[in-house]
């Protein structure tokens, strides 16, 4: 490490120079100052070697105090800092970070396994002053057991990020994080602590301390104001996705610099992009394009749209949650939310990328009516359930030997995310253990504990009404989310303190500052764009992994000839426009269709461009909905004059299982449930050409794949999937 300080330090006074004379090489500034608790963290760290909490807003500076006291600590002949942090781009920006510094950084993630040898010889000849590691590294079995015992003996600090993370009531719960409670009870006597985060309330920062104080350890904790004096803050309510889509088209130009337009699903990211885009048109500016951000975004893709974004290439990057922790652009001009993040806490942790280095920046919170069922959804999933943990763990102490995901999910009817979360929250508990070919069971005693999950269910409720609260006070809205953030300064807030509550812009305190005007032409392009007529269903081409362990007799590829061709359904559930409207379908009493779901899916068939046009509809059978696929299959048959041959039979009860479950599971409870019956397979016979099976909802496509695979081996030319709705 070139141009470090004296590693000798006599005095405060000695320890403050040698700290300022850092910072100030760290953000390339001759005249900068520490700010406000800044220097008294890396005193606690470096002199007296403490476990420190640090909850101040983004743009405080943390990163500053945990770049400055490794500087300062490998003056003193320490070992590198380990610095565990969750995101791949605040890796990048933090690496970038400490190389202007003069401060050796590497990193270790999935991202860049080819290069942990190299990394590996320089931890070992002493040539790397911060390791940044995923949480999920600490249980990677090469890391654990190879990298990770003699890290722990050499570090010289340990650094959590997001700390947020580690608590079960964080907004950004990870299992992974927990096993840092491990890490830091194997940790030397003297090995100072840092545990940095910007959106903690008062409950997370409990629970974090509590985490941190593992081996019985004081933690020092270090909380600032939390109020943003840049942000502008404003809710518009709308009726409709035309309407919030429309009025992104109208004023996306209005608003400051460039930003970030967040929306809660991948799917409504996507369509939100792609109506931004068509309007800027090829001639546009920098400042007129948009591309979407998502958790499938590739992750070369993701680096070349934060540089664009953060170079001011483009006007915004409409994401979801996938861009937030890390990202790091001191001069973004406007948060945009089109639907509403499912905490306060979250919410800020979002809107508080905006305006760190900007006079202004405008905040503006669009909800939507599905924001509710797409909040149930997501707490839903990341919760683990009783039964089929017990499940995993009978199938791992049965097996005697590790088992892959893949392996596990032809035994245990779990989904994969949902499986590989399950599997990690038993892996930290104790219950089971990641190691080379798979998972094993420990053998130690597990328990559900109910009482524990019912609590964080409780505490998400409370904030999802909190985050309607906040849409409805006529209170300041910086106010309103201080007091859930639990503010410390709010307690101390008037004359002694020289703070006014009132942040005195946003749309509460100084009026509605944002136009809530949708031009005509703009609601026009926004029904256009979500009205694109359908969605692809892709066909299966691959039967799921070890099916005979289900009594089902197929493996490997499927045969071309037993395929469906590419399908299509009116909308996905997630869509912002056709989405909404047939969720309330879906959800309520079964009916025929409408005359404008049926002038809709008219639209997607003349839209469709399947090589030859089908010549006879079938229905699929359904139990919650028959009228409504009966009525589907038959208007459709009369609009296009073919012949309905009639619906599929249900064998045996029908399929089995939930919807969400995992695939060989899907296959499972379909397989020998569906038949042509006499009547069709004879009508199948006589028509010449390609066969529309008309479903109500997609989920898994193994019900459509099977029955695609009767009706051909029942003479059918080809199978055309439609569906009123794939669900995603």
């Amino acid at each position: 490490m070139s141009e470090l300080p004296d590693a000798t330090m006599t005095s405060s006074g000695d320890l403050e120079s040698a700290a300022l004379a850092v910072l100030r090489r760290l953000v390339g500034q001759p005249d900068v100052s520490f700010r406000d608790g800044q220097a008294e963290a890396i005193e606690a760290l470096v002199s007296r070697r403490r476990r420190v909490l640090v909850v101040q807003r983004t743009g405080w500076g943390k990163s500053a105090v945990y770049f400055v006291t490794t500087a300062l600590r490998r003056a003193a002949g320490a070992g590198p800092t380990v610095l565990v942090s969750p995101l791949l781009a605040l890796m990048r920006d933090q690496v970038g970070a400490a190389e202007r510094a003069g401060i050796r950084a590497v990193s270790m993630n999935s991202a860049n396994a080819h290069e942990w040898d190299d990394v590996r010889q320089l931890l070992d000849t002493d040539q790397v002053d911060v390791l940044l590691i995923s949480p999920e590294r600490l249980n990677n079995p090469r890391f654990r057991d190879e990298v990770l015992p003699g890290l722990a003996r050499r570090c010289g600090l340990l650094v959590v990020d997001e700390a947020h993370c580690i608590s079960d009531w964080g907004h950004d719960f990870r299992p992974d994080y927990r096993r840092i409670a491990d890490l830091l009870t194997g940790l030397p006597e003297g090995v100072p602590v840092l545990a940095t985060t910007a959106t903690a309330n008062a409950r997370v920062v409990a629970d974090v301390q509590e985490q941190l104080g593992a081996g019985s350890r004081e933690v020092l904790t270090l909380r600032g104001p939390l109020a943003r004096d840049t942000l502008r803050l404003g809710v518009l309510p709308l009726a409709g996705p035309e309407q919030r889509l429309g009025w992104l088209l109208a004023h996306l130009e209005d608003l400051p610099g460039s930003g970030i337009i967040y929306t809660l699903t991948v799917g409504a990211a996507q369509d939100v992009a792609t109506a931004l885009q068509a309007a800027a048109g090829p001639g546009s500016g920098p400042l007129g394009r948009v591309a979407a951000y998502t958790g499938r975004t590739d992750p070369a893709a993701r680096l070349d749209l934060e540089t664009a974004l953060r170079d001011n290439q483009v006007k915004a990057l409409v994401a979801t949650s996938a861009l937030g922790m890390g990202f790091d652009k001191p001069d973004l001009g406007f948060v945009v939310h089109l639907g509403a993040p499912a905490s306060p806490v979250a919410y800020y942790q979002q809107i508080g990328r905006a305006g760190r280095a900007t006079d202004r920046a405008d905040v503006l919170l669009l909800p939507g009516t599905e924001d509710y069922d797409i909040w149930q959804y997501f707490a839903s999933a990341s919760m683990p359930r009783e039964a089929q943990a017990d499940a995993v763990l009978a199938v791992l102490t049965q097996a005697g030997r590790p088992l892959s995901s893949a392996a596990l999910e032809s035994q245990v009817d779990v989904s994969r995310t949902r499986l590989e979360l399950l599997l990690k929250v038993l892996d930290v508990d104790g219950a089971v253990r990641r190691t080379q070919g798979g998972w094993v069971g420990t053998g130690q005693p597990w328990r559900y504990d109910a009482l524990r999950y019912e609590r964080v269910a409780q505490a998400r409720r409370r904030e999802q009404q909190l985050m309607r609260d906040y849409q409805g006070t006529t209170d300041c809205r910086m106010l309103f989310l201080r007091r859930c953030l639990d503010d410390i300064t709010l307690a101390g807030a008037g004359e002694d303190a020289g703070v006014v509550d009132d942040c005195g812009r946003c749309d509460r305190c100084a009026g509605t500052w944002f136009s809530a005007d949708v031009a005509a032409a703009s609601l026009v392009a926004a029904r256009a764009s979500l009205d694109s007529p359908g969605v692809p269903i892709e066909p299966r081409a691959q039967w799921p992994t070890a099916m005979d362990r289900l009594g089902v007799p197929v493996k490997g590829k499927i045969p071309a000839a037993q395929q469906l061709q590419p399908g299509r359904a009116l909308t996905r559930l997630s869509d912002l426009g056709w989405g909404t409207r047939v969720r309330a379908v879906l959800d309520g009493p079964d009916a025929p269709a409408s005359a404008g779901l049926l002038h809709r899916a008219v639209e997607v068939l003349a839209a469709w461009d399947w090589v030859r046009r089908p010549v006879a509809v079938v229905a699929m059978p359904s139990r919650r909905r028959p009228l409504l696929v009966d009525s589907v299959a038959r208007e459709l048959a009369g609009i296009g004059r073919l012949p309905f041959l009639g619906t599929l039979d249900l064998l045996d009860g029908g399929p089995t299982g939930e919807p969400g479950g995992n695939s060989a599971f899907r296959l499972a409870g379909v397989w020998g449930r569906l038949s042509p019956g006499p009547g069709l397979a004879d009508a199948l016979g006589s028509v010449n050409g390609p066969v529309l099976l008309v479903d109500d909802l997609v989920d898994s496509r193994w019900t459509l794949t099977v029955a695609g695979q009767l009706l051909l081996a029942a003479g059918a030319e080809s199978v055309l999937p439609f569906a009123v709705a794939i669900r995603g």
